[in-house]
Parts: C-alpha cells; sequence; structure tokens
C-alpha cells in the first residue's frame, strides 16, 4: 500500500500523524489524498449457516435478535426483537402474530425492571409466483416504544411474553442519549455501510464494538441476502452468476436472520439507526419491494412525522440527525421533499447546532463503480440541504472510504457539506479500486443511472476544471482522502463548533490505529442559514 500526499510517501505521513494533533478544516482544504492497494484485497466470503454465531440459539417462543433504536426524541427508545423461527419452502404458512404478547419490562437496576411497555407484532413474507423457488415467512417480529425515559440514563430491560413460561429474554441493557442541547453530546457515534455478513464483516464489527460507540448509524446495505438464490446458493456477483438463469431477483431471507443473529450482542446493548440501501430493494410477488427492512427495524417515523420507514430525523444532544432515501420518490414534488422541508425549517439551531444527514448512494464519489449515480437525488436535493447549512453527509454503496472538502455542486465551498463514504463495511461483493479519474476509466455517462430509480442527470460539467468533461482527469478537488479498505468510521462531536473524525481500517494493528482523521469545524458566523429559526452563534 502507498499513500501520496504531494510528493511525501506513506512512512513519512504515518510519522508526522503519530506526532501532531489532527488536522481542523479551519485550515481550508485539505490533500487530494489517495492510497494505492499493492496487494489484493481478495474476496470476502460469507459466514456459512453453520458457524454458530448464525445459528438460532434460543428455543420455544423465547426472543432473538433483539435490538435498540432511538425515537425522536432522547426521552424514548424502542426494542425490537423475534420470537419463533422463519419456514422456507414452495408452501409456507405464516405465524400468528398474536401467538405470543411484545411486552418489555424495564427499570434502573437489573433486579428492578418494574416499568412495563406492551407494543405490535408482524410477520412478512417473501415470495416468488415461479416454480421450484422456495418461499419464506418470517418469524414474530416485535417493536415496542418505551416513553417517558430520562437522557443519559443506562436502563436494563427484557423483552418477550411474561405470560408464557421461557418466553422472556435475559437482561439486557443501554444507554438513552444525552438531552438535546448546545452543549450535550454523546461521546462516540459509528457510522458504517454496506455490512453483509462476512469474516471481513466480523472484523469491521469487532474494532467497531472496541471503540464502545453510544449510537450506530448504518447507512444501507445490511445483510445482503439479494446475492443468494431461494436455494441457498450465493455469488459474489448476483448479475454476473445468476441473471440470464432466473425469473426474478431471488434472494436468501434467512441471511436477515443470520444476520440479527450475530448482530444481537452489539445491537441489543447499542442504539442502531438503519437508512435502506440498493440490497434491500428485495423484489417479490406483485413487485413488492423492501419488505424485510420495512419489518425488521423501528423507525421513529410517527415521531418525526414522516410515516415512512425510508426517511425520518431524530436529535441526539445538540444534533439534529436526518435519514433520507436515495431509493424513494426524492423529487421536488415528492413527499419525502416535502417533508424534508418541513423538517429543516423546525431545527433550531440554538438548540440543535449540528445538522447531519444520512442515505446510502453518495453524491460525490471519485470511484468509477456507481460514480455520479445518484445525480437525480443530488440536483433535487443539494440546494434546499446547503441553504440550511448541512454540516455533515454520511453515505455508503462505493464499497471503500472517502472524504471530501466542504462543498457544493462540486465546487470547494467553505458553508458547503462534509461528504464521507464508508460503504467499506465488509460485504462479499468485490471492493471499489478504480478511480472515475484515472486515464481510460471515465464511465459512459448513459451507464450511470441507478436502474431502480431511473432518471438521467448526470451531464458533463460546464464549469471548472473539469468543464466539458464528465471526468476529471485527475483527483478532483473536492476529493480530500481516498482509500480502498475495509473500515469503519468514529464521530466525536465536541462542543458547537468542533467535531473529530476518525476512519479506522480493519487491517491496521488495532489499538485505536486511525487511518484518517480531521477536525470538522462549523462556522455559523460565516455562512447563513435559511431556517426560520436564527442560529445564536
Amino acid at each position: 500500500m502507498s499513500i501520496w500526499r504531494g510528493s511525501l510517501p506513506l512512512f513519512l505521513l504515518l510519522l508526522a500523524a503519530a506526532t501532531a494533533e489532527p488536522a481542523s478544516m479551519l485550515e481550508g482544504p485539505s490533500g487530494p489524498v489517495t492510497v494505492l492497494l499493492q496487494e489484493d484485497r481478495g474476496h470476502a466470503v460469507d459466514l456459512p449457516d453453520t458457524d454458530p454465531r448464525v445459528q438460532r440459539r434460543v428455543t420455544g417462543w423465547a426472543p432473538e435478535q433483539i435490538a435498540v433504536a432511538l425515537s425522536a426524541a432522547p426521552t424514548s427508545a424502542w426494542v425490537s426483537w423475534i420470537t419463533g423461527d422463519f419456514q422456507m419452502g414452495g408452501a409456507v404458512k405464516p405465524l400468528d402474530p398474536g401467538t405470543v404478547g411484545s411486552v418489555v419490562r424495564y427499570g434502573l437496576a437489573a433486579d428492578s425492571v418494574v416499568r412495563e411497555a406492551t407494543g405490535d407484532a408482524l410477520v412478512y413474507s417473501q415470495l416468488y409466483p415461479f416454480e421450484g423457488l422456495q418461499n419464506y415467512t418470517s418469524g414474530i417480529i416485535h417493536h415496542v416504544r418505551l416513553q417517558g425515559l430520562e437522557p443519559g440514563t443506562k436502563y436494563y430491560y427484557q423483552c418477550g411474553d411474561p405470560a408464557i413460561p421461557g418466553a422472556m429474554s435475559a437482561v439486557h441493557a443501554f444507554r438513552t442519549m444525552p438531552a438535546v442541547g448546545p452543549r450535550s453530546y454523546p461521546g462516540r457515534i459509528a457510522v458504517v455501510g454496506d455490512l453483509g455478513l462476512t469474516y471481513n464483516t466480523t472484523s469491521t464489527v469487532e474494532h467497531m464494538a472496541s471503540n464502545q460507540p453510544d449510537l450506530v448509524l448504518l447507512v444501507g446495505d445490511v445483510s445482503y441476502a439479494n446475492l443468494y438464490l431461494t436455494n441457498g446458493t450465493g455469488t459474489d456477483c448476483y448479475s454476473c452468476s445468476f441473471a440470464k438463469s432466473t425469473p426474478i431477483h431471488e434472494t436468501y431471507q434467512p441471511r436477515w436472520d443470520y444476520w440479527g443473529r450475530y448482530m444481537e450482542p452489539v445491537t441489543s446493548s447499542t442504539p442502531m439507526m438503519v437508512v435502506e440501501g440498493n440490497h434491500e430493494i428485495e423484489q417479490q410477488i406483485g413487485n413488492k419491494t423492501f419488505a424485510a427492512y420495512s419489518a425488521r427495524f423501528a423507525f421513529p417515523s410517527k415521531e418525526s412525522e414522516s410515516f415512512s420507514p425510508f426517511y425520518y430525523s431524530f436529535d441526539v444532544g445538540g444534533i439534529h440527525f436526518i435519514m433520507l432515501a436515495a431509493y424513494a420518490n426524492y423529487s421536488k414534488s415528492g413527499d419525502q421533499y416535502r417533508w424534508l422541508e418541513k423538517d429543516l425549517a423546525k431545527v433550531d439551531r440554538s438548540v440543535t447546532p449540528w445538522l447531519v444527514a444520512g442515505w446510502h448512494a453518495p453524491w460525490y464519489s471519485t470511484y468509477k463503480a456507481h460514480y455520479r449515480e445518484a445525480e437525480c437525488m443530488r440536483v433535487a436535493m443539494e440546494e434546499l440541504l446547503y441553504s440550511y447549512g448541512i454540516d455533515i453527509v454520511f453515505t455508503g454503496h462505493v464499497h471503500a472510504y472517502e472524504r471530501s472538502n466542504r462543498v457544493f455542486n462540486y465546487t470547494l465551498d467553505p458553508c458547503g457539506a462534509v461528504h464521507i463514504s464508508v460503504g467499506d463495511g465488509g460485504n462479499r461483493e468485490k471492493m471499489a479500486t478504480t478511480h472515475a479519474d484515472e486515464p481510460g476509466r471515465c464511465p459512459e455517462p448513459l451507464s450511470t443511472p441507478d436502474d431502480f430509480m431511473g432518471g438521467f442527470c448526470a451531464f458533463n460539467f460546464t464549469s471548472g476544471p473539469a468543464a466539458g468533461s464528465f471526468c476529471w482527469d485527475r483527483q478532483p478537488d473536492y476529493s480530500a482522502y481516498r482509500e480502498s479498505s475495509f473500515g469503519h468510521g468514529i464521530l466525536e462531536v465536541k462542543n458547537e463548533t468542533h467535531a473529530l473524525w476518525k476512519w479506522h481500517r480493519n487491517q491496521d494493528l488495532y489499538q485505536g490505529a486511525v487511518g484518517d482523521e480531521i477536525y470538522i469545524v462549523r462556522e455559523p458566523g460565516r455562512c447563513l442559514l435559511s431556517s426560520s429559526i436564527a442560529a445564536y452563534f
């Protein structure tokens, strides 16, 4: 592996990084830096169904795949779990969600879970109207919202049905987010994308867990169940292996259960917020899509008034998070855009100074894979987000790491957002290693639109160093750092204006090793805000 910043080789940069304070965006645009691979990363290999970490470890109606998610405010949280096992076959009969109750008992001590909340249960199915394909129906999925919680407080809980012997979980614990306010922030927020369930995934998750995050953001592409046929045969590239031999894009839904079981030690104790990616589309009978994603996770959709699992918002201390949908209508006449306008207008930057967004497909990736694929979403939404002073955008989709300088409309802008792509979580598809600015690597414009969303908005640049071309002929100025390695990121918001971003690569001898590190600094006095509620700086 080699790295160049100007003419400095890797060992000098590492020596400087070991003895220097992290750089700050107050120093102006950084880079551009490209870390070049000298070794083959190889193919990521999925955990098999024989791995003990993905096998069902409970019996009867005992809960499994337990997960905590946030509500719109830190006084509320969601607990989700599954009871009963899934079924696979040509003809499957869904379980009755009313068979077992949805109850959470919780309190401030492990031996005093005396408060109780109840919720809802559902079952989803993945059905294929073709002979020979296997259908799937899930176990019973439960979602219970806890309300009246104290911010920044550790709660102990059990979930299940206390009326059925053996149907309650062990006692777990999680901590609520800090109170909403400009001087209140969680210690660490982990950001990951495109995880899947490979041995590289386990390295990412283990490294992430060792950083003891208070919250996890997963920016899409979760289980990669759609890299499998319904008979359980998998591949690194579905379109390469199966597209011409199957009547519909199949999935193997048990991979979702394997993923939930593997992740439970993390998700049962650390809140995780998820937004959909393209691998969650999972088309089935009647052109139904996103069935697993919509059923398995709890979202603060009602609380944030989006009433959609695809886009929503929530507050964490002095941060207002907005999760947006790259695979639902994002046009200016659509429901998502209208909701975003209303949500942004309600943000009070004197209470939540930081405005952070997350979605799946990046707007500012310089890799050939998925290059300018989400251009129609950018054209529709970037100006609105910019006018409200969006600070940071987290995305995935491209299987590599990349951080931008502050940018708006492909131009360096001190009031633009920092775009960070973390699609390097470890899934079994190939890692992105080729850049669109390399000689002969610029894709044909008509090949770039997303197949699911359609539309064409990516035209040649009309100004700047790439004017008249579809790609730059060098690493663009807005691209600060890019590297093809598996890893995860940690965001530490320090105060109203400074946040430390760290990206950790898996192959480092961990112990806190950092691959990329920078202070992201807000300058609210410099940048105008459209919010009707003015910032107090």
